[in-house]
């Protein structure tokens, strides 16, 4: 992926992870980090890929998708710049069983396998972090299962749009609902109903390939509590808010 030109680059820091290293971890990596693009719809890895870069988000959101053998698929976790792609590298799985899409472009800072595996056998801060990150994707890909089991299209649609603008920190989420569709693993119809619904209740405004969140505590009301059990769990195991307001 095409690297951005570095005559100002972005502060690696507006990643969450790498802002709250120490300054020494922190100047000790600075040197191995390289600012990458991520441009929207880029398939980072596909399943079973061996990953040879853990990336750090600063804008944009990475979707985790799962996808079987008839072909379908949906999104099991979403990561933006509160996170990191690519956990297999530390994890010591070497590879993943979910595909890395790219849903909404940004920018990320990427490092090597090699200088990870370095900085993680250290069992420093880094390796802290990177664990108690791994637990809480881990509470997000497990609520979102149950969640697609047990609640309905409307509560499902308005968790996603949270998080999502969470990851963007903004109430304006550009998306096409033929994605957000094949996100949920559901039929295209029944999201432009759901939109449409929450539209006609003046919670959202929806345009081509934008939807934007005009009554934000109205949609926190309408999701089901899995939005909120994902959401304070990051903030319980991450030293950073994890909600934009």
């Amino acid at each position: 992926m095409s690297k951005i030109p570095n005559t100002f680059p972005p502060d690696p820091k507006q990643n969450r992870i790498l802002g709250a290293l120490p300054t020494e971890d922190y100047e000790r990596l600075l040197p191995d980090l390289e600012l990458v693009e991520l441009p929207l719809g880029w398939v980072m890895s596909e399943s079973g890929d061996h990953v040879d870069f853990l990336h750090f988000p600063i804008s944009g959101i990475v979707s985790l998708i799962y996808t079987l053998e008839d072909g379908s698929s949906s999104e099991i976790a979403l990561v933006g710049n509160e996170g990191m792609v690519g956990i297999s590298i530390f994890m010591g799985g070497e590879s993943m069983p979910s595909s890395t899409e790219v849903q909404s472009a940004g920018a990320a800072y990427k490092l090597s396998r090699r200088i990870m595996r370095r900085e993680f056998a250290l069992g420093g801060t880094l390796q802290r972090l990177a664990l108690l990150y791994t637990q809480a994707l881990i509470c997000q890909t497990s609520q979102t299962s149950v969640c697609n089991r047990h609640h309905s299209l409307d509560q499902q649609l308005c968790r996603w749009l949270l998080m999502s603008a969470d990851r963007l920190h903004s109430n304006e989420v550009k998306i096409t609902q033929e994605t957000v569709a094949r996100l949920l693993g559901v039929r295209r119809e029944s999201v432009t109903l759901a939109t449409r619904q929450l539209q006609k209740d003046g919670l959202i405004v929806r345009t081509r390939g934008h939807i934007c969140l005009v009554d934000r505590p109205e949609v926190e009301n309408r999701a089901c509590e899995c939005y909120e059990v994902v959401a304070q769990e990051y903030e319980r195991l991450l030293p950073y808010p994890n909600r934009a307001r």
